[in-house]
């Protein structure tokens, strides 16, 4: 499907998807709930309040035809990106909404309205890319390296993310730094996406695996605000598993 040149929203909303994930390949076409894996995601990504237009991008022709089944408006990317945000990109060079929100294809339980605060922080004087972190409620997600932790200075900005512990609890309580959790979902003044992208990874982005250090390795500042849900994405066959029970309990007590 092509892409629509204007939009009447001041957002664009992009779930980008593929298929070649390593730890669960062919995770978006996945079903046992009924739905595919991707349209749990597009369901809630257009629960957000703002009058986003959201787009399914993928890199193939199989996600197209299942997006296009529950009426997704989908876009047909390249082959040769090396992450999602780079699809993302194609997808903004193609429209025209000033602010872009990247949310995640594998993130079927992080509510619209988590759309809707990142897009209030881009919506901030000086603000060029944001992002939200939620409470740590495990302890044992401290040492986990798949929760990826935030540091932020006194006017919310980050100062770092990292999969090792920070910050480091030596002292607890008495004013000291509570830890957070990152909730993988980004937004992007339109310009600055397309700056990001440009720049190579950075080395601390290729030592931790997080593509958000390329952003502070060259000085774009990430706005980081405050969110009650700390998402989850589905990386392996026990997480979607976990999920699949997660729906049918709320399909049986009418959740949702």
């Amino acid at each position: 499907m092509k892409a629509r040149a204007k939009s009447s929203a001041d957002v664009l909303v992009v779930i980008p998807a593929r298929l070649g994930a390593e730890r669960l390949p062919g995770k978006p076409l996945l079903r046992e709930t009924g739905k595919y894996l991707v349209q749990h995601v597009w369901d809630r990504a257009r629960e957000c309040r703002c009058g986003a237009r959201v787009v399914l991008a993928t890199d193939d022709p199989k996600i197209l035809d299942a997006a296009e089944s529950f009426g997704a408006e989908a876009i047909l990317t390249a082959k040769t990106h090396r992450s999602g945000t780079d699809r993302v990109a194609e997808v903004a060079r193609l429209s025209a909404e000033p602010l872009v929100v990247n949310f995640q294809g594998d993130e079927p339980e992080l509510p619209g309205t988590v759309v809707d605060e990142v897009v209030k922080l881009l919506r901030e004087p000086d603000v060029e890319m944001s992002t939200v972190a939620a409470p740590l409620s495990d302890p044992s997600d401290m040492q986990n390296p798949s929760v990826v932790k935030v540091v932020t200075d006194a006017a919310g900005f980050a100062l770092y993310f990292s999969r090792a512990p920070i910050p480091f609890p030596r002292r607890t309580g008495d004013g000291a730094a509570v830890p957070r959790r990152h909730v993988g979902i980004y937004g992007f003044r339109r310009e600055a996406l397309f700056r990001f992208v440009a720049w190579p990874p950075a080395p601390l982005e290729i030592a931790e695996s997080l593509e958000q250090l390329r952003a502070l390795a060259n000085g774009l500042r990430i706005r980081v605000g405050e969110t009650a849900h700390p998402g989850g994405g589905i990386d392996t066959p026990e997480d979607y598993n976990r999920f699949v029970q997660r729906e049918r309990t709320r399909a049986g007590t009418g959740g949702r």
